[in-house]
């Protein structure tokens, strides 16, 4: 397996298909590069090269016990990035991993990037605090991190069944494969690093890394995503970003790479050729 080694000594698995403009996808909590088949697969097939890794903790990646933060992540996707020499990238991340792309961005630069996409994600901040009294109480992180501590396989079936994707809502069929290869991928990654990166996810504040950046961003976000809630999330870092776009979807969850792929992708590919 194609795999980098950080100066840490950790091991970062990634994918590398095809050739052309390279497209990097950062994938979201607690999953792995696999959220990105669909993706990965319709771009290359459009004559892009595409590039998904695992975040440390999750997948194929080092179950290491510490490094699970932004700052860890926006420089073990820097390295991926350096490795393979990326120029004139386009960056789309989906959920945390929109969070990885932006803090990547503001810390390491936009030389080698060329434009980016965030979807369903969770800048500028999750938490709910005195500046950002939208956000969602503390309580329901400690919660996510107890369930998953209680039993992590029963917890991640129960989100993925249900408000992941939406199929907790009237008139909704739960698409039972789905459910399947979200815990599976969960259950690949580490417990340590994925009950970690609730902190990581819900307390990192991006509203300085968002301001910095200039490069063209579109940010997806469907507005009955119970995950990271639309109001407090994608209207707000739009307006932070010199050069965001905002593009709501009616009734999507924050799922919805997977369950409206045909969408997602030709938005993003109309984005990424405009």
């Amino acid at each position: 397996m194609p795999k980098i080694v950080t100066d840490e000594g950790i091991e970062i698995f990634y994918k590398d298909w095809g050739t052309g403009q390279p497209i990097v996808f950062s994938h979201g909590w607690p999953l792995s590069a696999d959220d990105w088949d669909t993706q990965m697969l319709f771009f290359l097939q459009q004559g892009y090269r595409v590039i998904a890794h695992d975040r440390r903790g999750h997948g194929r990646s080092s179950q290491v016990g510490d490094g699970h933060d932004m700052d860890h992540y926006a420089d073990d996707l820097a390295a991926v990035t350096a490795h393979l020499d990326l120029r004139d990238a386009v960056h789309i991340g989906h959920s945390t991993g929109g969070g990885e792309v932006v803090h990547y961005i503001a810390r390491h630069g936009e030389s080698r990037v060329a434009k980016a996409a965030i979807m369903s994600a969770v800048p500028p901040l999750m938490l709910q605090t005195d500046a950002n009294p939208g956000g969602l109480p503390l309580s329901v992180f400690d919660d996510l991190r107890a369930q998953l501590a209680a039993n992590r396989s029963e917890f991640y079936v129960a989100l993925a069944s249900g408000p992941f994707y939406g199929f907790n809502r009237p008139g909704v069929e739960t698409r039972e494969p789905l459910v399947r290869n979200w815990w599976r991928q969960g259950m690949t990654g580490g417990a340590k690093a994925h009950y970690d990166g609730i902190k990581a996810f819900s307390e990192t504040d991006f509203t300085e890394d968002l301001r910095k950046i200039t490069v063209p961003v579109l940010v997806m976000h469907g507005d009955d995503d119970q995950i990271v809630p639309y109001a407090d999330a994608g209207p707000l870092s739009a307006e932070l970003l010199q050069n965001g776009t905002l593009k709501t979807y009616q009734g999507f969850p924050h799922g919805m790479p997977t369950t409206h792929a045909d969408v997602i992708n030709a938005d993003l590919l109309e984005f990424i050729r405009s």
